[in-house]
């Protein structure tokens, strides 16, 4: 099952950024310059744990409840946390136990070097396919954003349904990913490692064109 090839090969396989076979879930994954101070303030051990493709947040976060799907070890969190300030919130959501254990244990690192009275971070364990399942109120959410992660699940539609129900009415939807322009083969989507570094389950650029067929997502999502 490609749910557990998944949480194998992120949990126990990779260690760092250089066990990874491609350079498909980093390619490109320079963060933008407006973001790189913020990278100073983030654990080294969290930094090197990150598989990201490219973080991709809007500019005015401030006081906002951002959801971080599919956090790791918490990179990406924890460069939000420092955007949304002492007022905001951000709750990064992952499956993997390795990972999230990683992003806790620095909790109060990241907390004391950005001088906050209390962490305005939260991990919780869950699965981005079933959003639905964790103590997440309805329309709870100024904005999602996803790096490098939706590729990976088994039930991308079932993410896209969740974030829809999470966002606050106007709230927005930003990802990244690895796209392809074509079906993927069989052998391609079954192989364990092509799976793992985010290219067997690659989304399919075409299912993202407007269609009166298509998710309710496309409303609101970016």
């Amino acid at each position: 099952m490609q749910l557990e090839v998944v949480k194998d090969y992120y949990g126990k396989r990779l260690k760092s950024s250089k066990d990874l076979k491609t350079s498909a879930c980093c390619d490109g994954a320079e963060l933008p310059p407006h973001l790189q101070p913020l990278l100073a303030n983030v654990h080294p051990e969290v930094a090197a744990k990150y598989y990201g493709c490219g973080i991709v947040v809007p500019s005015e976060l401030s006081g906002r409840r951002v959801l971080d799907l599919g956090s790791g070890s918490g990179r990406d969190t924890y460069i939000l946390a420092q955007l949304a300030g002492p007022d905001g919130e951000v709750v990064g959501v992952d499956m993997t136990d390795e990972q999230l254990a990683t992003a806790k244990a620095h909790l109060d690192w990241h907390r004391e070097r950005l001088g906050n009275g209390r962490s305005n971070v939260r991990f919780l364990k869950g699965y981005i396919e079933k959003l639905d399942e964790l103590d997440l109120a309805p329309e709870s959410f100024d904005v999602i954003v996803s790096n490098c992660v939706i590729n990976l699940s088994v039930d991308k539609p079932a993410v896209f349904r969740g974030a829809h129900r999470l966002l606050k009415p106007g709230g927005e939807l930003y990802f990244s990913d690895v796209y392809c322009d074509r079906r993927l083969p069989d052998g391609v989507r079954a192989d364990a490692v092509l799976y793992g570094e985010c290219l067997g389950g690659a989304l399919y650029w075409n299912d993202f064109c407007p269609s009166p067929k298509k998710l309710a997502f496309s409303t609101r999502g970016s």
